[in-house]
């Protein structure tokens, strides 16, 4: 065999493991405009590479409509389900919390990576917080705790919340429940807030 050919060979092996090295597991959510569309429990999906290909996994596994505009920024996500974006409201996604300032296609994502898709309306503040649940013991009960995470990833307690647990809705003032040490499923709310992923443990 011929040193080209040899060459030949390897550039094309070469070619062929490129997919495989970019390629990541990552855990993945839809909150639509007024209910989640995919992935409540942040179920965990392969990706090829980026948050793009990210939304390709879910919409396959999710079976759910989504669209993508090329424009001189690069491709823009303008619909996802039934709900295009218009004026100051829109489709915008996080990675592990944090809004990053470049497009889907340019955020490079790695295993355990956690990414959000939610439709929001911006005003002068920036986009709304997205709801997380925290859990804790405390003196023999299990308490669940609202926090709030804004487009830097900051996070901060929230007051005036509705919880879900294992399906019965509880509101909270302060933003924490406690009940008895047991297994539940979790997911807390807000208006103009988005929607926690479901806790389940």
């Amino acid at each position: 065999m011929s040193r080209r050919s040899l060459v030949v060979i390897a550039a094309l092996a070469a070619l062929l493991l490129v997919p495989s090295a970019l390629a990541a597991r990552v855990h993945v959510r839809v909150e639509g405009k007024t209910q989640t569309i995919f992935g409540a429990a942040e179920p965990t999906l392969d990706v090829n590479a980026n948050v793009l290909d990210a939304l390709e996994a879910a919409s396959s596994a999710g079976e759910f409509y989504y669209h993508v505009r090329s424009t001189s920024f690069g491709p823009y996500i303008d619909q996802i389900g039934r709900y295009a974006g218009a004026g100051s409201a829109g489709w915008v996604f996080k990675v592990n919390g944090i809004s990053p300032p470049v497009g889907a296609d340019a955020v490079q994502l790695k295993d355990g990576d956690t990414v959000l898709f939610y439709y929001a309306t911006f005003g002068a503040a920036g986009g709304p917080l997205t709801l997380e649940v925290e859990t804790s013991r405390v003196r023999g009960k299990r308490c669940f705790y609202a926090t709030g995470r804004n487009d830097a990833g900051r996070s901060s307690r929230v007051r005036g919340v509705v919880f879900t647990l294992n399906g019965r809705r509880i509101r909270s003032a302060n933003g924490v429940v406690c009940t008895r040490v047991a297994r539940f499923a979790v997911r807390v709310a807000k208006t103009d807030a988005i929607r926690s992923r479901l806790y389940v443990g």
